[in-house]
Formats: C-alpha cells, sequence, structure tokens
C-alpha cells in the first residue's frame, strides 16, 4: 500500500508540472533544455577551410560554382510513414561545405524569388529607392544585360546506398540463484554496422563535359547495452533496468560524405598539391570563412564580426554572452 500511494504520488506530481491554465507569462508551460547552438562540423571541415586560405595566398581565381539537386536515391523510408531515412538537404550541405572552401557560390536552387522579382521589374513594379511622396512612384528597377554572373560549374547527383545490418554481434547473460525467490540478474550488450553511399559530379556549365565524378561510402556503427536485476525483499518484488545506446548520426554522415567529396573537387579546382599545403596557410585568414560556411562582408566590422566568431557557441546567446544578458 505504501509503494502504491507513493508511486501514486509521484504521477500526481509529474502531472502537476503541465496545466491547461496558461501562466502570468502568458504560456503553459517552459521548454526545457538551455544547450546553446553550436557549429556542425565534420572531420573534413577544417581542410575546407585550409582550402579558403590556400586561394587567398596563392592569389588563385576561384570558378563559380552552382550546386544542383543531391537527392535521395535509396528508396528507403521509416516503417511508421514519419518519412524519410536520410536527410533531402544534401544539396544544403554541398552549398556550405563550398561555402568553408572559399568558393564563389550563384544560387541555382531556389530561385522563386529571383524570377518573381525579375517578372515584377520587367513591369516596372519594383523600385530601389523610397517613394519621394505617397502619391507620387518612385523610379523602377532597370534590368541590365550579364547583371547576373553564370557558373562554370555545377554539382548534381544523389545518395545512392543505405545498407542496414551489414554486420552485428551481441550477447545476453542472466544468472542468479535457483530458489524462485532469490537474486537474479541480466546483462546484455549489442552492436550493429550499417552503411551510407554519395555519388556526385561535377559538370561544365558551358559544355555540359563531366570533369569530376567521386563515389565515397561511409559506414556507421550503433551499439547498446543494458543491465538487469530482480528479487524478492521483505515480501515486495523489485524489477530494476538500466541501459544506455548511442547510433552514430546518419545525416551527419551524410554531411561527412558531401564535405570529403567537396574537398576533393575544390583541391582539383584550386590545383592544390594535397593536405601538406594546409601547413603553409593562415587558418585565421581574413574572417570571412569558417566551420560554419562562408559569407561576404556587408561592412568593414571583420575584427568583430567573423567567420571565427560564428562558431562560438556562447556569442549572441542570451544565457551566455555578457553583452547580450546585460542589456536585457
Amino acid at each position: 500500500m505504501k509503494v502504491t500511494a507513493l508511486l501514486t504520488a509521484s504521477a500526481l506530481a509529474l502531472a502537476g508540472c503541465a496545466t491547461p491554465v496558461a501562466g502570468p507569462s502568458g504560456q503553459y508551460a517552459h521548454a526545457i533544455g538551455t544547450a546553446p547552438v553550436t557549429a556542425n562540423p565534420t572531420p573534413y571541415s577544417a581542410a575546407l577551410v585550409c582550402m579558403a586560405g590556400y586561394a587567398r595566398q596563392t592569389h588563385l581565381v576561384a570558378p563559380r560554382i552552382a550546386v544542383g539537386r543531391i537527392a535521395d536515391y535509396t528508396g528507403k523510408s521509416e516503417s511508421d510513414g514519419s518519412g524519410r531515412k536520410i536527410t533531402q538537404g544534401a544539396s544544403l550541405m554541398a552549398m556550405s561545405a563550398f561555402a568553408k572552401a572559399g568558393m564563389p557560390l550563384v544560387e541555382r536552387f531556389d530561385t522563386s524569388v529571383s524570377e518573381l522579382e525579375l517578372k515584377y521589374a520587367n513591369n516596372k513594379l519594383i523600385s530601389d529607392a523610397p517613394n519621394p511622396k505617397p502619391d507620387q512612384p518612385a523610379d523602377y528597377r532597370k534590368i541590365l544585360a550579364g547583371q547576373v554572373p553564370g557558373s562554370d560549374f555545377y554539382v548534381a547527383g544523389g545518395v545512392t546506398e543505405l545498407n542496414f545490418n551489414i554486420r552485428s554481434s551481441g550477447f545476453d547473460v542472466a544468472g542468479g540463484d535457483p530458489d524462485a525467490t532469490d537474486l537474479k540478474g541480466t546483462f546484455r550488450g549489442r552492436m550493429f554496422i550499417m552503411n551510407i553511399g554519395l555519388d556526385l559530379r561535377l559538370i561544365n556549365t558551358r559544355t555540359l563535359e563531366v570533369v569530376d565524378v567521386i563515389s565515397y561510402q561511409k559506414q556507421v556503427v550503433g551499439r547498446e547495452v543494458g543491465a538487469g536485476i530482480f528479487d524478492f525483499l521483505g515480501g515486495n518484488v523489485f524489477d530494476v533496468s538500466t541501459g544506455a545506446g548511442a547510433l552514430e548520426p546518419m545525416q551527419l554522415a551524410v554531411r561527412s560524405l558531401v564535405e570529403r567529396a567537396v574537398v576533393e573537387m575544390t583541391a582539383n579546382l584550386y590545383g592544390m598539391p594535397g593536405p601538406r599545403a594546409c601547413l603553409a596557410t593562415d587558418p585565421l585568414g581574413d574572417g570571412t570563412v569558417g566551420i560554419t560556411g562562408g559569407y561576404v562582408p556587408a561592412y568593414n566590422n571583420l575584427g568583430t564580426n567573423n567567420g571565427e566568431t560564428r562558431a562560438d557557441p556562447s556569442r549572441w546567446n542570451a544565457r551566455r554572452d555578457s553583452a547580450v544578458r546585460d542589456r536585457y
């Protein structure tokens, strides 16, 4: 009876954490979790940043790159119908990878806004200057020949393999006294391996020649361990189990595949002799490229707002950045 009462009280206490009545803040409940936003690098991100430094120091004129469709061709989806097992954003990962490598990018993946604005501009409906008076139209945007830079190369391809359970192993151990009321124990462990494959190609935009083709695969490992005990103590039944499991992120594996392929393609386009060239490059560079990507500075503020500070997990965080916290 005491155990039942304790469990009932615990359940009621947990239920009290959520309420259908909004509090003074206007919310029913506060979200848990305070982990800051962090960079999402792979083991190849540093090599990409190194290439940007190499191109800058050797004064290379980088070709303009466009990223096309890098689709999921595995056909694998969740059994519960919740969606695909593999990310559909490999194209976006490739854009970030080329930005880390310092490659100039031109948008070809989603041009819907540009096409709409071009249509409005062609009809003289868009202005780049504020209206001088509400009843007087401003000067309309001019369409100039050659105002959109073209790409030199573009990337296409797809995620082509997702193979489950290439190899697995495990064990289960149970033991205890033969008396039914005495202590019993179990211990178990599992490990399995799967892999993901990627095929990319680099295409000359002008001639449609395929100038580079790369095929990679990466294995992903998962493991699980657990233990439990069962016993009768003082006429009460105790069944206690514990366990832990981990699976290497599949989507991060796709990002690693994409970044490794981009490393090789970029090294070819830059004419980079190999990883030893990184020994002669400045890892900080001009601050516009980092493991989070790259950008074109809008203002002369590289000393305070650049590619390196973007990777700082405390920057701009209301809980961790004193400048923001003191302001509010």
